[in-house]
């Protein structure tokens, strides 16, 4: 297949084809398989990074979140040991916290989707990336498309900017502007689209079932918008998409039908040809079982690459990955034109970025004084904006808003996590969500008492222990916090209770005022459809607990409208 270097997303000059072309005329087999990986890094010291690089030669890195201080010397080191400037990439999916520790955080897609403004995704793409870019990070992988089909999903219930294509294509162009301006490419994620299946591709292959015609007016008009639109590169789900499987390739039997990123149909049929994308396909992680059950290992690695992508995200057994690229070659697996054509768009990738030009006048690392930017009050600022635009009451159904210490002083505090009861660890912040909670609260005036459960006891002793005269005497309302967050363990993100028939279980909105606020996932209606209020403030960091706190006090007001469906459409969810 033809590469056009010189159209979209690369517009590259006569000069950066040249380097291309020259760049890979000059490279060994070994030194062209190392630019198709993407290597991660866990903590690894100068020596260990240089030592890999010499050794495998690899084109990109992920990393895990370190300092700003230490991140920029992994980084430096990655970039005067390569031969080839390296790609470095980064999750900014919700600011600068998923490229640097103290990144700001400034808001999950679907509490950008919330505030309604596409302004605040160009802000999202701009400030995450801007943070990402002071320690040397040059590649996002973001936005994320997926569109939210399907409440019970549980990969994009948080991270999907809408459940309506229309407002996903809006908002993740804005975030494409924001992160160019920003100096950073994108990568759009999960083709050919997440949200429907309600299972994880990180455990199980998962499907979107949609006609070829549902999924051209859906997800089609996604990422023919996004092309359009320049987008750099594209990010493979372990997902299948059946019927256009069986239009692009007639006769295929059902066990043929593989995920996209082993698929040369979806890959080449439907992307490259049918929607005209001209740049860089890479892989989900290959150690997704949504990948590896369909798949052995050995055949997985040239595979990928001769179905379409040109990229592969990680390795597992280095020398094993590499032998196995090499024994498709050897056994036709993969050709050595398919191959050179996956390098040569990674190379592109790299004029594109001018990463060769940087290398030449030393210019791939930014000053370090730029790390000044990350976490700085401008940022921070901007995320209390959006906190505040997002905040969604999406229930008030007995009007007991608002609850204030002159109202309503005394406070029974549930606090409830993915484990069961009194989360200890908090996604966007520090500190446990039940002490953010009730430090904030006690700040303002309330008196709080944590529900502490006895595990001596059951739960309906617990509840025996409690006559609900004493109960109603004792408090003037209660407030119930839930933190359910994670995915890549299992197929749902539902509330566990801290124990069966439990006094944490909502048995008191018949009795006293009650507010739900879930800070996570925004489908926790369904768990508890019998609050009367229900609050999503789709994150725990210590300004959303304020504003959710001052909203509920009635001292700012609620401005966010949900982007997905919030009552995970049932009818008693409304009541």
């Amino acid at each position: 297949m033809k590469i056009d270097l010189k159209a979209k997303p690369f517009y590259l000059e006569d000069e950066d084809i040249k380097w291309v072309e020259d760049t890979l005329a000059g490279l060994s087999l070994d030194e062209k398989i190392g630019q198709v990986f993407v290597d991660m890094l866990w903590n690894n010291n100068e020596e260990e990074i240089k030592e890999r690089i010499n050794k495998y030669g690899m084109g990109g890195f992920r990393y895990s979140n370190m300092s700003a201080d230490k991140l920029y010397e992994q980084n430096m080191t990655i970039q005067n040991t390569s031969k080839i400037p390296a790609l470095i990439a980064a999750n900014i999916e919700a600011g600068g916290d998923g490229g640097i520790g103290g990144g700001t955080h400034i808001g999950y897609h679907v509490t950008i989707g919330a505030t309604q403004d596409k302004e605040n995704a160009y802000k999202l793409g701009y400030y995450g990336c801007k943070e990402a870019a002071a320690i040397g990070c040059n590649w996002t992988y973001a936005p994320i498309v997926d569109i939210n089909k399907n409440w019970r999903n549980c990969v994009v219930s948080s991270r999907c900017f809408s459940s309506d294509a229309d407002v996903v294509l809006e908002m993740s162009k804005e975030y494409l502007r924001g992160a160019n301006d920003a100096g950073l490419a994108c990568c759009m994620k999960h083709f050919p689209g997440d949200g429907l299946d309600e299972r994880d591709q990180h455990i199980v292959t998962t499907n979107n079932m949609m006609s070829c015609e549902e999924w051209d007016n859906e997800f089609g008009k996604v990422y023919k918008g996004m092309i359009d639109a320049g987008v750099e590169s594209v990010m493979i789900g372990h997902i299948r998409l059946p019927e256009y499987s069986r239009k692009l390739k007639p006769g295929i039997k059902d066990n043929e039908i593989m995920p996209a990123t082993i698929a040369p149909e979806l890959l080449q049929g439907l992307l490259r040809e049918q929607l005209g994308f001209n740049g860089l396909i890479l892989t989900d992680a290959t150690h997704m079982v949504g990948l590896t059950s369909m798949i052995r290992r050995e055949d997985m690695i040239p595979t990928t690459i001769a179905s379409g992508c040109d990229m592969i995200l990680y390795y597992r057994d280095k020398d094993e990955d590499v032998e196995a690229m090499k024994k498709g070659l050897e056994n036709g697996i993969l050709t050595h034109e398919r191959l050179d054509e996956a390098v040569t768009r990674v190379l592109a990738f790299k004029a594109m970025l001018k990463l060769h030009k940087k290398k030449e006048s030393n210019t791939l690392m930014p000053p370090k004084e730029n790390l000044s930017v990350i976490g700085c009050e401008k940022h921070l600022e901007v995320a209390k904006d959006v906190a505040d635009k997002a905040i969604t009451l999406v229930k008030n159904t007995k009007n007991q808003l608002p609850i204030t210490p002159e109202t309503h002083k005394r406070i029974m505090l549930y606090t409830v996590d993915s484990t069961g009861f009194a989360s200890k660890v908090s996604m966007a912040g520090t500190g446990s969500l039940q002490d953010k909670v009730k430090n904030e609260l006690e700040a303002q005036g309330f008196e709080v008492e944590v529900f502490d459960p006895n595990t001596s006891l059951n739960g309906k002793q617990l509840l025996a222990m409690t006559p609900i005269k004493d109960f109603v005497d004792k408090f003037d309302a209660v407030m119930l916090f839930v933190n359910v967050q994670g995915f890549s363990q299992s197929n749902v993100r539902r509330i566990t209770w801290a124990m069966p028939m439990g006094p944490d279980i909502p048995w008191y909105v018949t009795e006293l005022p009650t507010v739900c606020v879930s800070v996570n996932n925004p489908f926790h209606l369904i768990d508890v459809p019998m609050v009367p209020t229900y609050i999503n403030a789709y994150t725990d960091n210590e300004n959303t607990i304020h504003q959710v706190i001052q909203k509920i006090m009635g001292k700012s007001e609620f401005k966010g409208v949900s982007s997905v469906d919030a009552f995970c459409d049932s009818w008693d969810t409304r009541l």
